[in-house]
């Protein structure tokens, strides 16, 4: 009797695994992606517009007459922080070029001065060698 019982249940399993994958519908096969490539392209391209905006802010922040003199005073070779900047990643660059923005727009509004605006650039300088040279 349990040997009839298998067979039962042996041949009911197979005949509704059939009539499952026989009658299932077509799109299950073919199921669209969830994320779909322009959207995937459109990431991408805002995610490099964003680097480019972020490098661009820091090189015109550390192009500044007062942050020249605050590398030079601070025996950095611009080239090397230049290059360290290309080197971070997103996120530290998007940190970095807030501070920046920051620290242009208090300088602007006078709620800073020239030499605590110096210590600002040194301080983004470090940081952007030390973050590249953790990296390496």
């Amino acid at each position: 009797m349990p040997s009839t019982f298998c067979s039962f249940l042996r041949v009911f399993v197979a005949c509704f695994m059939t009539c499952l994958f026989a009658l299932a519908p077509q799109n299950l096969a073919a199921q669209t992606h969830v994320v779909s490539p322009s959207d995937l392209r459109q990431a991408t391209v805002a995610a490099t517009e964003a680097r480019q905006a972020n490098v661009a802010r820091l090189n015109e922040f550390l192009s500044a007459p007062l942050a020249q003199q605050a590398i030079r005073e601070a025996h950095i070779d611009q080239n090397q922080v230049k290059t360290a900047i290309s080197h971070l990643n997103d996120q530290d660059l998007a940190t970095l070029a807030a501070r920046a923005d920051k620290a242009q727009r208090d300088f602007a509004a006078g709620a800073i001065t020239n030499h605590l605006l110096l210590l600002i650039v040194l301080a983004i300088v470090v940081i952007i060698i030390i973050i590249v040279a953790e990296k390496a």
